[in-house]
């Protein structure tokens, strides 16, 4: 069970700073409460009792999300259902409908926010591997001096490794900027005990941007989650994949540079032979979903193995 001596709602970003900069040691900050309550209640570790429990759901600032210039800016309490009910946003950041998809049931997908996914650091996380595909920089807050201080670290540097981040004493998650993609195809793939509702083994995110006439990779954005310690962005592939001809045998080449990034401590052979799967059948699909569509018999083969 979960137990706090104290519960507050702060309704404005300048309270929640005040109340988290005065926390007792132990306290915890919620908004969607995903991996926190399952972690109490399913006795993991056994009864929970917090000497303060912040609730953030009503701060205004870290809900919704708005355009910024040539970004889109989701606020922390941004829940992952959102990529599939608002077409602009999913239009915006085309990988993160079909992470969403992949990412749980429709129960936790209105209530497991964007911060919460950043915050918690697993090493197989779905949505930091997305974030990561989509140049996001995290948004955090913290009070100096009686006014709120803001500073900017981006995904790949925010987590640090397992379940440890950069978040220093006094600060919170307000929000992640992420490139607007508009225009990219977008794909995610996921293996695990089950297709969702259970952590990664390994996890893909993928973006691509054809040539204007289609026939070779103008873009390519690759990261991936449950390989080692943190996610991870791929800029071998990336690189290699920039401007050349859109066909298979590009897409396999660049699918063999990965095995040498995998440093799990756990079934690294097994996910030595899954990413390199997992690539060819991220990039088939993410050109699927902006129109272009590669047919053999070998893509059939391997593209939905």
């Amino acid at each position: 069970m979960l137990y706090c001596d104290r519960y507050e709602i702060p309704d404005s970003l300048r309270t929640a700073l005040e109340i988290w900069a005065r926390a007792p040691e132990g306290s915890r900050l919620i908004a969607g409460g995903t991996d926190l309550l399952p972690w109490a209640r399913e006795g993991r570790a056994g009864d929970v009792s917090l000497p303060l429990l912040v609730d953030v759901t009503r701060v205004p600032e870290m809900g919704g999300y708005r355009r910024e210039g040539g970004r889109i800016r989701l606020g922390a309490n941004l829940v992952f259902q959102e990529f599939l009910s608002e077409d602009d946003l999913a239009a915006s950041l085309p990988c993160m409908p079909y992470c969403a998809v992949w990412f749980a049931d429709d129960q936790l997908r209105e209530q497991a926010t964007i911060a919460g996914n950043l915050v918690n650091a697993s090493p197989a996380a779905d949505g930091t591997a997305a974030l990561l595909a989509v140049n996001g920089t995290v948004e955090i807050a913290r009070l100096d001096g009686g006014g709120v201080v803001r500073r900017r670290v981006p995904v790949e540097k925010f987590v640090e490794g397992p379940g440890k981040t950069a978040l220093n004493a006094g600060e919170i998650v307000t929000g992640v900027s992420c490139e607007d993609m508009r225009g990219c195809g977008g794909s995610f793939e996921k293996v695990g005990h089950r297709r969702s509702l259970a952590i990664s083994t390994v996890c893909a995110a993928c973006l691509v941007r054809p040539s204007e006439d289609g026939s070779s990779f103008a873009d390519v954005r690759l990261a991936m989650a449950g390989i080692g310690p943190t996610p991870v962005r791929l800029p071998g592939p990336e690189n290699f994949l920039r401007n050349s001809e859109i066909c298979l045998g590009a897409i396999s080449s660049a699918s063999q540079m990965i095995g040498g990034l995998v440093q799990s401590r756990t079934r690294r052979e097994y996910r030595k032979h899954v990413v390199a799967g997992f690539i060819r059948r991220a990039l088939v699909n993410a050109l699927e979903n902006c129109g272009i569509r590669l047919e053999t018999a070998e893509r059939r083969d391997w593209a939905y193995a």
